[in-house]
C-alpha cells in the first residue's frame, strides 16, 4: 500500500505508528512492532462540573449507570461514527498516549472508519484524530483492513467476501485488487441485538432492564439458531414497570433467539445485496471461496450457521474476530507498499 503525498510517495516512521479500530463498543490500538496494545471499551466518564474526564475505558464503562449526578459516563460514538467530538477526542488522546506517550505529538495514526459513513463523518474523525495529538490523521475502512486481518488475497485479482459485524453496525464488502469492489454497511450490530433482549424482558415480563444486563443475557444463552442449549434460561433482576418495585424473573434460550431473529435478518439482507452487486467472476470466486466472519457478532453462537443456511456459502471465522481490523489496519501499515491508495485531505487514503 503507497501513500501519495505531495507529488511523491513515502512511508510511514516505522517505528511512530497505531492504527485504531475506533469501534462504537470498543476501541483496539495496534502499534508496529508490538501488536495489540490497547483493547478497552468505548466510554467516557466526564465530571460535568468540571468538564474534567473522570475515566475512559474499562473504568468508565463500570460507572454506566451507576454514577453520581455530576458525573456522566457515556459512548461518544453511535453507529460507528462520532457523536459527541469533544468526548472522542479525549478518549482518542487517552488511547494514544496509553500506547506510546514518549512519542507525544509525533505518532501517525491510521483509524478504520465504516464504509458507509459521509465525507462529513470522516472529516470528523481525521479532526477528533488530529486534535487527540496525532501529527497525521488516515483513513482506512472497516471491511478492507478487516480483509487484510484475516489474511485474504486482497492484492490478487481473487474476490473474496468479508462481514464485519460490529458494535453499532455491520460491513461487509467484496475484495479484489488491493480494493472494494462492492460494499454496504448496515447500522444494526451487538447493541442492536442487545436492545433486542431488553424489549424482549418488557414485553414478556414487564421488567426493564439495562443494556449492560441484556449483553450478559446474549453471552450466557444467546444464539442464532437451535441448538443443545435451547432448554437453557437464566435469572435477570430489573424493575417491574407495574409496581416499580424490584424483581427477578427468568429467560429461557428460545425467546432470547427468537428476539435475535429480526436484527440477524437485516445483516443477512446487507449481505444479500452485496452478492447481488457482485460482478459474476468475484461471485464464482466466492462460491467457491465463502465468506469470513470477523467482528464480536462472529462470537454469537450459531451465527455461522445461520449465515451458511441462509446464503449457502461456507463460513470461516477468524481465530481472533474482536481485533482483526485493527490487525489489519497495522499490517496495511507494514505493507504500504502493497495496497494502492488514492491520496486524500490530510494525509487520508480511501478506495
Amino acid at each position: 500500500m503507497t501513500l501519495r503525498r505531495r507529488g511523491g510517495f513515502r512511508r510511514f516512521a516505522s517505528d511512530r505508528q497505531l492504527a485504531v479500530d475506533l469501534g462504537t463498543a470498543n476501541t483496539v490500538v495496534y502499534q508496529r512492532g508490538r501488536g495489540v496494545v490497547v483493547f478497552e471499551p468505548s466510554v467516557v466518564a466526564i465530571d460535568e462540573r468540571t468538564g474534567e474526564v473522570y475515566a475512559v475505558g474499562t473504568e468508565a464503562r463500570r460507572m454506566i449507570g451507576r454514577t453520581p449526578a455530576h458525573i456522566r459516563a457515556t459512548r461518544p460514538l453511535r453507529h460507528g461514527v462520532i457523536a459527541d467530538f469533544d468526548m472522542t477526542e479525549q478518549m482518542l488522546r487517552h488511547f494514544i498516549r496509553s500506547a506510546f506517550n514518549r512519542f507525544g505529538a509525533s505518532a501517525e495514526v491510521m483509524v478504520c472508519v465504516p464504509s458507509g459513513v459521509t465525507q462529513v463523518e470522516r472529516s470528523a474523525v481525521e479532526e477528533a484524530t488530529l486534535s487527540a495529538g496525532a501529527s497525521r490523521a488516515h483513513l482506512i475502512e472497516e471491511p478492507l483492513a478487516a480483509a487484510i486481518g484475516a489474511e485474504l488475497p486482497v492484492a490478487e485479482p481473487v474476490g473474496s467476501l468479508v462481514v464485519d459485524v460490529g458494535g453499532g453496525t455491520s460491513e461487509m464488502a467484496v475484495t479484489a485488487l488491493g480494493g472494494m469492489v462492492v460494499s454496504h454497511s448496515v447500522r444494526v450490530g451487538g447493541y442492536d441485538l442487545d436492545e433486542a433482549i431488553v424489549k424482549l424482558v418488557q414485553d414478556s415480563q414487564r421488567l426493564l432492564i439495562g443494556q449492560e444486563q441484556a449483553e450478559v443475557i446474549k453471552l450466557e444463552i444467546g444464539a442464532a439458531v437451535e441448538g443443545r442449549a435451547e432448554s437453557a434460561v437464566t435469572e435477570v433482576a430489573g424493575r417491574d414497570l407495574t409496581t416499580r418495585l424490584l424483581r427477578r424473573a427468568t429467560i429461557d434460550a428460545e425467546a432470547v433467539r427468537d428476539a435475535l431473529q429480526r436484527p440477524l435478518a437485516q445483516i443477512i439482507e446487507g449481505i444479500d445485496l452485496v452478492l447481488e452487486r457482485t460482478p459474476p467472476q468475484l461471485s464464482s470466486d466466492i462460491a467457491d471461496r465463502g465468506m469470513m466472519l470477523v467482528g464480536g457478532g462472529a462470537l454469537l453462537r450459531g451465527f455461522d450457521q445461520l449465515l451458511r443456511s441462509r446464503t449457502g456459502l461456507a463460513v470461516t471465522t477468524t481465530a481472533d474476530p474482536l481485533t482483526t481490523v485493527a490487525r489489519g489496519a497495522g499490517l496495511a501499515l507494514e505493507e504500504l507498499s502493497r495496497l494502492p491508495a488514492r491520496r486524500r485531505k490530510r494525509g487520508s487514503y480511501r478506495r
